[in-house]
């Protein structure tokens, strides 16, 4: 579970295309589904044309974190806020595809380029063909989230490869207020939602470029990512799963804004992102080290599920917003090519 950086898992792109392809049908279902069109066009929409800001939590599996977001936007420029309210002190600031992320503790500013996968409330990003033939999209009636008047929406997986999803969007604007992670069971694993949120604010552009330019005094780590495929790293997948398919694969350092930058790694780290169109599975792929690397685990927070092993002279973590069964096909599906 994690309040997802801007680096991190819009939504409603894909939707968008998943419901224009399951046309047919009857007149009754035609028209749900130019409704359900119509709010998630809507809901893709106010992720980046509105001014809102608000505090947002995020739980699930006992843990709970919440940070405080703010977003304007001014002609086609997109400007993001995002202060974490527990825990270590972070601060994210993005103009367009340019994220700071900045420790205040520690004085690390690591300054980076958007990956594919966006933050909460542009939850997913889509642009995906063949997403209806792995998941439905109902609509649940209204409900109040935040003290604003919401539309419900439930999107099902058709297999067990992938969780579902619950969504409140909210009526006067489209803004995605709340986005629930749920199982085959329907119980709910991890939930993203504001608890207070105002839409429609003036927007305070200094708020984010000040401290973007503002880095005298820190460590600034400028990661250098060199664009690849797997395959041109002397890597395949023998066998994907369903519906996913590689969307972005560089090589990254491996120092950690937290850590000393002695402790950096010469190698760097494959990283490879996979999607479905609605979830992501991200897959690194580093130098064995029996210094750091001990032993094989899985772990779980939330939705989130980890998967870290060796695979001969390398060690593999895999991540992602999936079931573990789903998470172990993409570690047994790697191979090294000969």
């Amino acid at each position: 579970m994690l309040i997802r950086p801007i680096f991190a898992l819009t939504l409603l792109g894909a939707f968008c295309g998943f419901v224009s392809a399951a046309g047919g049908g009857t007149a009754s279902t035609d028209a749900e589904a130019r409704e359900v069109r119509v709010w998630l066009t809507r809901i893709h929409e106010a992720a980046g044309k509105q001014n809102f800001q608000g505090t947002f939590v995020v739980s699930g599996g006992g843990a709970v974190s919440s940070a405080r977001i703010a977003h304007y936007c001014e002609g086609s420029n997109q400007y993001e806020r995002i202060e974490s309210l527990d825990g270590q002190a972070r601060h994210v600031f993005r103009l367009n595809d340019v994220v700071h992320t900045v420790w205040p503790a520690s004085r690390v500013a690591l300054v980076e380029q958007a990956q594919s996968m966006t933050s909460f409330p542009a939850l997913l990003q889509g642009g995906v063909d063949r997403l209806a033939e792995f998941y439905e999209v109902n609509p649940q009636g209204s409900e109040r989230v935040a003290g604003r008047e919401a539309n419900v929406l439930m999107v099902q997986p058709r297999d067990a490869n992938r969780f579902g999803y619950r969504l409140w969007s909210d009526k006067a604007s489209g803004l995605l207020l709340r986005a629930d992670v749920v199982n085959d069971r329907n119980e709910v694993l991890e939930t993203s939602a504001f608890s207070e949120v105002t839409i429609g604010v003036k927007p305070q552009l200094d708020s984010v470029t000040v401290p973007m330019r503002k880095l005298d005094g820190y460590r600034v780590i400028r990661p250098a990512l060199t664009a690849t495929r797997l395959d041109a790293e002397g890597w395949s997948m023998r066998q994907l799963v369903p519906g996913f398919r590689e969307v972005s694969c560089v090589k990254r350092p491996m120092e950690s804004p937290t850590s000393n930058s002695q402790e950096a790694s010469a190698e760097p780290v494959l990283q490879t992102i996979f999607s479905d169109g609605l979830t992501y599975v991200s897959l690194f792929i580093e130098p064995f080290n029996a210094q750091r690397h001990q032993r094989s685990m899985r772990t779980a927070v939330g939705a989130t599920q980890t998967l870290m092993r060796r695979h001969g002279d390398w060690w593999v973590t895999v991540v992602g917003d999936v079931p573990p069964a789903t998470l172990l096909m993409f570690a047994n599906g790697l191979e090294r090519k000969k």
